[in-house]
């Protein structure tokens, strides 16, 4: 079976030292150790080791062989988004990433898909880069976060990105990133744990709730980690509209399960159960197979989850490379041949 991982990261293998091209610190930087391996790092602390498969093509060819998997969605690793710095420097950051990504994409087009990275704080220049993604570097389509810095994705001063990227026909990937409650559960790994299922359920709510969704019905948008905590609470967000839309309608009274149709989500979910649970809520043709390689928190067997499950060979095909082909708007022929 063709076989779509939609959310797998990728970095370049080195970039210039971005404390010192802006001017101020609080960026990642990789510092290798000599054994093949690096740290990325920030202002001198260490955030996450990493291995040559988030920099090295062939490195994550050779994994994607021996997993099954003919072709990968990639993105930049979230920490890299960088809304908190001046505009015109993500700007910058965003134009070095994805022209690292776009060649990358550009050695085997038949095994890579791009998704760029944009300056989500200046929507203008969000617009600007998005339309180079798209236009100019070939890519599928964007990952954003699930919020950007005090805005939610239902902010006004959002809605020209979200526009243009449904009239440029570019998918639209929504990852967890500063997450929630990193000042207060720091321990036991909470905002990885609780924190990053919360964002992505503050990103889908405010989506339906601000209206965008509705404004814009040919939006091709995804989310990361099987939706978070939104399929399992969905019970009660919806209770919450209907006994309180004094606090929850008041931009869009349209309830909230109306929109299971208009939204994609990617299958890491880590247990049978949830993934029965999600297939019979939104339908397979609403979920892609989607890993986080090469990360710890991923799915270490990409597929293997799906591939467990008594579907028959249609469903899995559909979750497996069918889905994924739908929201990035490409042809299975495409990757054959």
């Amino acid at each position: 079976m063709l076989t779509i991982d939609i959310h797998t990261h990728i970095l370049p293998k080195k970039w210039p030292d971005l404390a010192k091209r802006y001017g101020y610190g609080g960026f990642v930087q990789l510092e290798y150790d000599g054994c093949g391996c690096a740290k990325m790092m920030k202002d001198g602390r260490h955030f996450r080791d990493v291995e040559p498969n988030v920099w090295d093509p062939k490195t994550r060819l050779q994994e994607c062989d021996e997993h099954g998997v003919h072709v990968q969605v990639l993105s930049t690793v979230p920490v890299m988004f960088s809304y908190w710095a001046k505009a015109k420097d993500t700007h910058d950051l965003s134009q070095l990433l994805n022209d690292d990504l776009a060649a990358t994409v550009a050695t085997n087009p038949k095994r890579f898909v791009g998704l760029g990275t944009l300056p989500m704080q200046a929507p203008d220049l969000a617009v600007k880069e998005l339309t180079r993604c798209v236009k100019e570097l070939g890519l599928a389509g964007v990952q954003i976060g699930t919020h950007i810095n005090d805005w939610n994705l239902s902010a006004p001063e959002l809605f020209e990105v979200f526009a243009a990227a449904e009239e440029l026909g570019a998918a639209v990937f929504v990852h967890p990133w500063d997450m929630m409650g990193q000042a207060d559960m720091s321990k036991y790994w909470l905002p990885w744990l609780v924190g990053m299922p919360a964002e992505t359920s503050r990103a889908i709510c405010s989506l339906i709730f601000g209206g965008v969704l509705e404004r814009l019905p040919n939006l091709r948008i995804a989310f990361a980690h099987g939706g978070g905590s939104f399929p399992a609470t969905l019970g009660r967000i919806k209770h919450g509209f209907d006994v309180r839309p004094d606090l929850v309608a008041v931009d869009n009274n349209i309830s909230p399960e109306q929109y299971l149709d208009r939204i994609y989500l990617d299958t890491l979910v880590h247990d049978s159960a949830m993934l029965d649970y999600v297939v019979n809520l939104m339908g397979p043709e609403r979920l892609a197979l989607g890993t986080d390689y090469p990360f710890p928190l991923g799915e270490l067997q990409p597929g293997q989850l799906i591939h467990s499950m008594p579907y028959d060979d249609a469903v899995k095909q559909r979750l497996l490379a069918g889905t994924a082909l739908e929201w990035l708007n490409l042809r299975a022929e495409q990757f054959y041949g």
